[in-house]
């Protein structure tokens, strides 16, 4: 029988490979190829997800390859926005189509019954490589060729079958702007490459293993991966839970023990450590994911040895900033004041020379 990895364990091994147990001396660049991707709907999420993370690191790192195009936001797994390298864009966008198709298919149903969405595409594509355009620009333009449908559904089809960028100023520290998309083509020169779904799990074990075939699922947002997983079983490790879940491992990926400490650390919301497994309570419990799950999404959160504790929002003006932090459990004295010195933390990366208070209520 596969030897038994318990919760904690499972939490320890993805802790360590999410550069969560111990930051890491890497570039961002290097650190969102490492997690394949950061879930980045929020457009500075990935700017605390990276500082949390990261020895060093500062706005301008994630900024200036954003600008430079060495970064790019784009529809990927879950047909979610992700912050990712341009080489990425090209391996995943292939592979993850079907759960792109899937959404046209099911949330957009009945506003695209019988619409040859092929051509839809290809208009969108033609007026996206005139200009960029926001989403609802997108779709007024296509409603004038099919006045018929509805202006959202027919700039989705654009998004879910053209790799699209959402292009900067969007998800720039300290200037921002709308969503604005331009072809992938365009943008970086490049069209997606051919799918290699077997590179792809690998890349994800290494992320965020040891894993089932319904967490590897659940992280792409696609189905039938069974297949993939026993293609690679000669080349990994299986454990099993402690419920009896078959789950696939890279033979020599970090695996700490039960007790290897866990500092706070400060999440952002939508951060893919809490979205990319089918059991999830390695890192959250039950109750607390029902408190932290939105209608989008999920909220920014902290953990505390390793599991999440509690929620956390952050206000800033041109003077001030406040971060609010909420527990969901009686944190100990000594908890309690590691919590208040990461947030203090945060509140310095945020917003250098303001004037920062601290609320922290359970």
């Amino acid at each position: 029988m596969p030897p038994v990895l318990e919760r904690r364990e499972l939490g320890r091994a993805l802790l360590a490979r999410q550069m969560l147990l111990e930051r890491a001396d890497t570039t961002a660049e290097k650190a969102i190829t490492r997690l394949a991707g950061m879930q980045a709907q929020a457009p500075y999420a990935p700017y605390f997800g990276l500082w949390t993370r990261l020895q060093r690191f500062g706005a301008d790192d994630l900024a200036d390859a954003l600008t430079g195009r060495r970064l790019v936001r784009v529809a990927l797994m879950r047909s979610t926005v992700h912050l990712v390298t341009a080489a990425d864009y090209r391996s995943l966008r292939t592979w993850v189509q079907p759960a792109l198709d899937r959404e046209l298919d099911t949330a957009f149903k009945k506003a695209l019954a019988g619409l040859d969405r092929a051509a839809v595409a290809e208009a969108g594509r033609v007026l996206l490589d005139e200009r960029h355009l926001t989403p609802k620009e997108l779709g007024q333009a296509l409603h004038e060729r099919w006045p018929g449908r509805e202006p959202r559904a027919l700039a989705t089809v654009v998004r879910n079958l053209v790799p699209l960028v959402q292009v900067p100023p969007r998800a720039v520290w300290g200037v921002g702007g709308a969503t604005r998309y331009a072809t992938a083509a365009t943008w970086t020169g490049t069209l997606p490459a051919p799918s290699d779904p077997e590179r792809i799990v690998l890349r994800y074990l290494a992320a965020f293993g040891p894993a089932s075939v319904k967490d590897v699922q659940t992280w792409a947002g696609l189905t039938r991966l069974h297949a993939v997983l026993e293609r690679l079983r000669p080349r990994l490790a299986v454990f099993r839970d402690e419920h009896g879940v078959e789950l696939f491992d890279l033979p020599d990926a970090p695996r700490p023990g039960a007790d290897a400490p866990a500092p706070v650390r400060f999440l952002p919301e939508y951060d893919n450590l809490l979205s990319s497994h089918a059991d999830r309570t390695r890192v959250i419990s039950d109750d607390a994911r029902r408190r932290v799950t939105t209608r989008n999404g999920m909220r920014a959160t902290f953990l505390v040895d390793g599991q999440v504790r509690g929620a956390w929002k952050l206000h800033t003006d041109r003077t001030s900033a406040t971060l609010e932090i909420g527990s969901f459990l009686p944190l100990s004295a000594a908890e309690r004041a590691e919590v208040e010195a990461e947030g203090a933390r945060l509140l310095e990366f945020a917003a250098p020379g303001a004037a920062h208070d601290l609320r922290l209520t359970t």
